[in-house]
């Protein structure tokens, strides 16, 4: 009866620790939830194609097909589900939704948050 009395009191003071633990752990806050969610896009700048990905500007290493079916290509050709293809022109951007703007515009709208170019 002594064995189990000690193995009872182990065990419970092991689940309170594991308890207490887990509810003060600090919360890792995303981007979202600070209020700063990047925007995704490629667009024509100085010639080139670039992607911001993440909060992050690359060059467009391949092409990227967008959530309505648009296809932007790494030389700046961009064709619609429809067929209906354009060129970009240096400070245009396609946005992952299919959306055709510009930085002008987006600076102006405030989407690009906190992100430099």
């Amino acid at each position: 009866m002594n064995k189990f009395a000690y193995l009872l009191s182990a065990l419970l003071v092991t689940g309170l620790t594991t308890v207490a633990t887990a509810q003060t752990a600090p919360k890792t806050k995303t981007a979202k939830s600070m209020g700063k969610m990047s925007k995704d896009y490629c667009m024509m700048k100085d010639g080139k194609m670039m992607m911001m990905k993440g909060g992050k500007m690359m060059p467009m290493t391949e092409n990227m097909t967008m959530s309505d079916g648009t296809m932007c290509m790494t030389d700046g050709t961009c064709m619609k589900k429809d067929g209906t293809k354009m060129t970009m022109t240096n400070g245009q951007c396609m946005m992952m939704n299919g959306k055709m703007t510009t930085m002008d515009a987006m600076k102006k709208s405030g989407k690009m948050g906190a992100m430099k170019m």
